[in-house]
């Protein structure tokens, strides 16, 4: 996608492009602003929810959106009782009246989110016919919403994550395997729901490619296209297998394949009930309010899409081919190469790393264009943390290449031993922005200038 060029001179530093077109990708997003517009349009007047309404959810965005949700009931819906339990990261809390928020242990579960996700699970229980299901959902909610299957404890659970985090696998495929352990993932949560005779609606913040609600979260209130038997062959695929994946995971997954377990809902479950799915928000809606910022700047943006998975380091060669090829044509208008999409980061046995995958993509960016003038790029997590550190991401410039020249930093040595964080932070080029309160992926953006 291409924005029509603008004639507006650039005037604002490079840093403060970078930084303000991140600020734009993460507003359009902020649960403040969209969860009120949506609630209009799924309740509209006269239509506001009658008996109990249960709102429930996960993940980084769910406090921010349960903040919301009470804020616009207040103004709107003066005659219905909200209450309820949210789970979100630790240090992603919203202020709230009615509905409990639960800080818990994300990427790798822990004993609050479990505990929380227990009460999630058994309120959903209560519900009776006629009442209202409100589910807020957000990226990081599979980890949050962690409620192990019968037999599998909490610790296989971490395990579990913990080996799929380090083999490289992409979240489409980690959560598949997720949604097959657990009670209220892989619309687990909408089947309760609809057995009590309840109408289900899902609030959906998208941090993954396609945004489909299956993917999102792990789809607690959506149809899965995924089997036992595609998450016992992710696990090969890697490689993964005991030791590494406790007995009791692996022996939970062999009885689904066998039908001794039931499967995950899928859409003839949702025949007779009134389950809906809406994602309010999702990557590339970022990406274009970014495009527009930067065309305002004098860039013209060039939006390579939300979908761009893989290696971070490999993705980082690859665009910096991308952006020699735009060079060698030329230009006659500075450019902004902008684009999304989750890379993963595979760390081998023995390398600690630090840092995350935004980071790491950023700095193989930064080495595979040593030879290029006047570029400069930045990526960071929409959600503000990359990875194991407490940054959202990096950017470099000019300046940042020359004083990493002048202190004598090895670009290469730091990706050997994946401290992108370690890079960055020697040269003062992190991008620190605090938790966000929302989450719609990984964003990255390549300036040109002439």
């Amino acid at each position: 996608m291409t924005l029509s060029k603008s004639s507006t001179p650039i005037t604002k530093s490079t840093e403060a492009i970078l930084k303000n077109a991140f600020a734009a990708a993460v507003a359009v997003a902020d649960p403040q602003l969209i969860v009120p517009q949506y609630l209009a349009k799924i309740f509209p007047r006269g239509q506001e929810p009658r008996g109990r309404c249960l709102v429930v959810g996960a993940g980084k965005a769910s406090a921010s959106m349960a903040s919301a949700l009470e804020a616009y009931a207040k103004a709107n819906w003066p005659q219905v009782t909200l209450d309820g339990v949210v789970l979100t990261r630790y240090g992603h809390n919203s202020p709230t009246s009615y509905i409990k928020i639960i800080e818990a242990g994300h990427p790798v579960p822990d004993q609050a989110g479990m505990d929380g996700a227990v009460e999630v699970l058994a309120l959903t229980k209560q519900l009776e016919q006629g009442d209202v299901l409100i589910a807020l959902v957000s990226g990081g909610g599979s980890s949050l919403l962690t409620l192990p299957q019968e037999g599998i404890s909490i610790d296989d659970m971490r395990k579990t994550t913990e080996a799929l985090l380090r083999s490289g696998a992409p979240i489409e495929e980690m959560n598949v395997v997720r949604k097959h352990l657990s009670a209220i993932l892989g619309g687990n949560l909408a089947r309760v729901a609809i057995a009590r005779g309840a109408r289900v609606e899902a609030l959906l913040i998208s941090d993954v490619t396609g945004d489909s609600p299956a993917d999102i979260a792990s789809g607690p209130c959506a149809a899965d296209y995924s089997t036992y038997l595609d998450a016992l062959n992710i696990l090969q695929k890697y490689d993964l297998d005991t030791p590494t994946i406790p007995i009791s995971v692996l022996a939970h997954l062999k009885r689904g394949l066998a039908g001794e377990i039931p499967e995950t809902l899928k859409d003839a479950d949702l025949v007779d009930g009134q389950v809906s799915n809406h994602v309010i928000a999702t990557a590339y809606k970022s990406l274009e309010a970014a495009a527009e910022y930067v065309c305002h700047q004098g860039y013209e943006p060039i939006v390579l899409g939300d979908t761009i998975t893989g290696e971070a380091q490999e993705v980082g060669i690859a665009q910096a081919a991308l952006m020699r090829d735009y060079i060698a044509k030329g230009f006659d208008q500075p450019l902004a190469l902008i684009s999304g999409g989750e890379c993963t980061v595979t760390i081998p046995a023995g390398v600690k790393g630090r840092g995350g995958r935004c980071s790491e993509y950023l700095l193989s960016l930064f080495a595979a264009s040593s030879d290029a003038p006047n570029i400069a790029a930045l990526a960071a997590d929409t959600d503000g943390i990359d990875g194991s550190e407490k940054n959202a991401g990096a950017w470099f410039d000019e300046s940042i290449r020359q004083a990493s020249l002048s202190s004598g930093l090895q670009s290469e040595k730091f990706l050997l031993a994946h401290d992108c964080y370690g890079f960055f932070a020697e040269l003062g080029a992190l991008v620190e922005t605090g938790p966000t309160l929302t989450n719609v992926n990984d964003f990255r953006i390549i300036l040109l200038n002439k």
